[in-house]
């Protein structure tokens, strides 16, 4: 964090003065003073305070210095940059394809899914290695985890400040030996105005131009000070509308399996197509995978089904699903025709109202101050409180099944139907088979989240002598949320099914105590979704938990000058020494349907709790070896080492070095190598006992006597166990997930390299400034933590030796069959994964006078030479860049033209194409060209603003996604997808949207 002794504290345009300068190493987009006053008055004022400084601290490093130079790269955000852009939100602008080099983030997108943190939660991943590898502090301190339920583990974004926002340094690289676990791939520092005096407010306003997804932005800031003490404070209130999948054209145009490709480049020809509408097949659920209005049974043959559908059997007449047509009185499901996969129906429009882009309301407050403490000499005491809350909400869509059990009343004139389905194994049914299975379209279910964050710092700095500086404080952080859900209770709707006649020709439920409704007789309008409304509010009910996750930090650092180099041409040698404590904490306690698996449909959890403290010491030297000699402008070495100490692992040492060397004014080379660690996260380590089911098909003993290899180790396992070489799995298996806590999860630790050039030519005056920077990184990370699926655990465990398997050690210790042969397994995390990254950085900045304003033109690559991972060690590697969700190429370009109080802007952001097809040629040897559209061309988005400044106030206003350019279009069968668009934060999913910010300082 930058900060002055008592009596030079930093002023507040220097930060800005200073992210100028860094803008020449890496820049997002061009970087420009808060406060644009270009008298000569003004001018000279900036000069005094500049001369002023006299050394700051720079992301990346803990000793103070009187330049941005430093061994890595450090990219600086100003906040002017993030308003001419029409980000409405701190958020925005981190999670941007310029931040995050179009690796994909956790956004408000995927409400509807399984997410760390929790629905709503919105997280950085830097390089692609994901969000707990990513360091996210601000003025130099960590942001704790905040979210809801078991798997909180990385800062949310959402609880930045906004307005107070000076500026934002992004470093690309690994920098454990100089912050501790977590920093991997990298480190973002969020740096607040360090003095204000006055106040501002300002309104933001984003409206998209197809309706939904409204943001608001209601701030304001104060500060005031004195000879020896200072205060500022900001509040921001922004809200959010949903945006539902009908209001996008393209999200509400239901997914399609969009086989192969014409030559004319459309997509479709070769999709299966409904005989009775000619429409192509849509699906809307699991790209197919399961169906409402639907009725399942056992097999049966029959003459009545719909048309171009295929059964099976020898005569192709054979169904075991159904649907509702009143003339089919002759098939053996009376009234209903049968259906092969293609004619089953996925796809109704409620599913229209999901959210696209779901709903919040954040509130945050933030509070600085220091004063001086003349007891203790140059010493000044600061605090900080940063407080926020959350309130956001998502709408899904839900699939419901009623389960009819043999010879069940329920079953009304279908009660002659046969078992087909074996007693579920959560006791739905009250232990008994299943004989039919009504496929329901449930419609809409809500998730919502209340999330309060506050994180409270005190702390003591200021000068020990001879140069030399100290800074010390406690910090302690709380996230505390609540989450709710609509869930449909299994113990009520085994309650339903248990029923008794009324005497009316109906039935009641035989226990009533709890308000119980029967579940409705079979019916077409069952089928078809119609459920009568007290049965629908009788199963579900809303289901609430509670998480708390607490991080207690105390540190204590110094730095200052060593000793000068024995020579004329070196420098003052310094060095920062440092001793840090945290403890973190997690209480999660689900509902208690939840912990009791009662949760009809959804996976549950038990609570998650746990704990884990570190002691930390840190020395960091830089050592100015040459400077202002010919062939050495600046020659500095730059060395850190980190001791750690974990109660859940025990101690490691991280190190880095980095040399920075600029022979001539205008070239500048950097590098450097360290290793970096990640202590497993808190749910990483004590994730409550997670419950759900696989398919039976997934035991690795179906048919293992039709295997041809009888010395593989499943063929012989399977043998040890005597089962029938035609042995089939009846049941679904159990997976139970669980933390690695038991198993002796370890760090992840990682090597990371990072090379570069700067050039800044000393070009003619006619021609203006030109600087390029670029840099290599190359990061690896081993014993990585990887989640095991029950699918990979029996799979390891079945292929071990056939003396580890009867012994039960290793994998199969996490294997259980009973006695009548139902599989049990349980998995979690373990240190088995290994992920690479290597790629290159490029910008270009250049900036010339042209008639009476200045031009500004800032250009940002990321280029990944490789992105690949492999989950355990024998596998091989698979490099997935390319594909989608994970572009070898991304782009930014930002155009500004600064006239007098006006400056006129224009960025353009692209996402390479994608060739989804080499990647399962490459490492599976299949052709997926005949069956899947996987290419997307290269995406352009453009966004376009002006802004105007007055004495005292400032008005910006634009357009972003000028050509209201839609997400590209693949198949649903290919990847995750909204309508036929992937899930991938790198594209617009909003559309065109104007935006306008007032300001007006006071």
């Amino acid at each position: 964090m930058s900060y002055k002794k008592s009596f030079h504290r930093l002023p507040s345009k220097a930060p800005l003065t200073l992210a100028l300068s860094a803008a020449l190493m890496l820049p997002m987009a061009h970087a420009v003073a808060q406060d644009a006053d270009t008298t000569e008055e003004s001018k000279t004022a900036q000069a005094a305070d500049a001369a002023t400084l006299d050394r700051i601290v720079v992301t990346g490093s803990r000793i103070a210095k009187d330049t941005f130079n430093a061994v890595s790269p450090v990219q600086v955000i100003t906040r002017e940059e993030t308003t001419v852009a029409g980000f409405a939100s701190t958020t925005g602008v981190l999670q941007s394809n310029a931040v995050t080099g179009g690796s994909d983030q956790i956004n408000n997108a995927y409400g509807g899914y399984v997410v760390n943190g929790g629905p709503g939660v919105n997280t950085l991943s830097l390089r692609g290695l994901g969000p707990t590898r990513t360091l996210m502090l601000m003025n130099g301190r960590r942001i704790a985890p905040a979210g809801s339920r078991g798997a909180v583990g990385s800062a949310d974004l959402n609880v930045l400040p906004s307005i107070m926002i000076s500026h934002i340094e992004v470093l690309k690289d690994g920098a454990s030996s100089i912050y501790g676990s977590d920093a991997v791939a990298g480190v973002v520092n969020v740096v607040t105005q360090n003095k204000l005096d006055g106040g501002q407010v300002e309104f933001q306003v984003n409206v998209p131009e197809h309706g939904g997804g409204e943001e608001m932005r209601w701030s304001g800031m104060f500060g005031t000070s004195g000879d020896s003490w200072r205060v500022s404070g900001s509040l921001d209130i922004y809200d959010r509308k949903e945006i539902q999948f009908g209001q996008r054209g393209w999200a509400s145009d239901c997914p399609r399996e969009y086989y192969g490709r014409n030559a004319d480049g459309s997509y479709g020809a070769d999709d299966f197509r409904d005989p009775v509408t000619g429409e192509v097949v849509c699906w809307g659920l699991d790209a197919g995978g399961v169906t409402i209005g639907t009725l399942g049974t056992a097999n049966a043959a029959t003459n009545f089904f719909a048309p171009g559908s295929v059964g099976s059997g020898a005569n192709g007449n054979v169904f075991n699903r159904w649907r509702p047509n009143a003339a089919a009185t002759g098939s053996p499901i009376i009234g209903f025709e049968g259906v092969d996969y293609y004619t089953r129906t996925t796809y109704e429009p409620e599913m229209e109202k999901e959210s696209l882009i779901s709903p919040t309301t954040n509130v945050t407050g933030f509070l600085q101050g220091a004063i001086d403490v003349p007891a203790l000499g140059n010493t000044e005491a600061y605090f900080e409180v940063l407080a926020h809350r959350r309130e956001s909400e998502q709408n899904g869509y839900l699939q419901h099944t009623v389960d009819y059990a043999v010879g069940s009343p329920l079953l009304g004139q279908w009660g002659y139907l046969p078992a087909f389905l074996l007693a579920p194994a959560d006791g739905s049914t009250n232990g008994r088979n299943v004989a039919a299975r009504a496929f329901i379209g449930w419609g809409l279910y809500r998730n919502w989240q209340e999330v309060d964050f506050t994180r409270a710092t005190a702390g003591l700095r200021g000068e020990l002598g001879a140069g030399w500086n100290y800074d010390g404080y406690v910090s302690f952080a709380k996230s505390d949320s609540d989450y709710y859900t609509e869930n449909r209770l299994t113990d009520r709707i085994a309650k339903a099914y248990d029923v008794v006649a009324d005497g009316r020709g109906g039935f009641v439920c035989r226990d009533t105590s709890d308000g119980c409704v029967a579940a409705p007789v079979l019916s077409y309008d069952v089928v078809n979704g119609v459920l009568p409304q007290a049965y629908r509010d009788y199963i579900m009910q809303v289901t609430h938990g509670q998480t708390e996750y607490t991080e207690k930090t105390f540190s204590f650092g110094v730095n200052g000058p060593l000793f000068d180099m024995p020579w004329d041409a070196g420098g003052t040698v310094r060095g920062a020494f440092g001793v840090e404590y945290r403890g973190s904490e997690i209480d999660d306690t689900p509902d208690a349907n939840s912990i009791n698996s009662n949760l009809y449909g959804f996976t549950s959890s038990t609570p998650t709790r746990g704990k884990d403290n570190v002691q930390e010491a840190y020395a960091e030297v830089e050592l100015p070896l040459l400077s202002g000699v010919t062939g050495a402008e600046e020659l500095t070495l730059n060395g850190s080492v980190r001791y750690t100490d974990y109660d859940s692992y025990g101690s490691d040492k991280t190190w880095k070095l980095g040399l920075l060397y600029t022979p001539v004014s205008w070239l500048s080379i950097r590098a450097s190598r360290g290793t970096s660690f990640r202590a497993p996260a808190l749910f990483e380590q004590f994730l409550g006992a997670t419950s759900g089911f696989t398919g039976s098909s997934g035991d690795p003993c179906n048919d293992w006597g039709a295997s041809n290899d009888t010395s593989s180790n499943r063929y012989l396992n399977c043998q040890s166990l005597g089962l029938d070489p035609n042995f089939q799995q009846t049941s679904s298996i159990t997976v139970l997930t669980k933390g690695g806590a038991e198993t002796g999860l370890a760090a992840e630790t990682s090597t990371s390299l990072t090379a570069g050039i700067v050039l800044q030519p000393e070009m003619p005056s006619w021609f203006g400034d030109l600087s390029i920077a670029a840099d290599y990184y190359d990061v690896q990370v081993d014993n990585g933590v990887a989640r095991l699926t029950g699918g990979q655990v029996l799979s390891l465990c079945y292929g071990q030796s056939p003396a580890e398997f009867t012994a039960g050690t290793g994998y199969c210790g996490l294997v259980q069959r009973d006695a009548n042969n139902g599989l049990r397994v349980t998995t979690g995390y373990v240190n088995v994964a290994t992920d690479i990254v290597r790629g290159w950085d490029f910008t270009v900045r250049y900036t010339r006078d042209i008639g009476p304003g200045q031009f500004r033109a800032n250009a940002v690559i990321t280029s990944f030479l490789e992105q690949s991972g492999k989950t355990f060690p024998d596998d091989p590697f698979r490099d997935s860049s390319g594909t989608i969700g994970s572009p070898e190429k991304t782009g930014q370009l930002n155009l500004t033209y600064a006239l007098r109080n006006w400056s006129f802007n224009y960025g353009l952001d692209w996402v390479e194409g994608i060739n989804g097809y080499e990647y399962y040629e490459k490492y599976n040897d299949v052709d997926y060209r005949p069956f899947y559209q996987m290419m997307i061309d290269d995406h352009f988005i453009s966004n376009a603003s002006v802004q105007y400044r007055g004495d005292d106030w400032t008005v910006t206003a634009g357009v972003r996604n000028l050509a209201d350019k839609d997400p590209p279009v693949i198949s649903s069968g290919a990847y995750t997808v909204i309508g036929n668009a992937p899930l991938y934060s790198g594209y617009d999913m909003i559309g065109r949207s104007y935006h306008m910010t007032i300001s007006k300082k006071f």
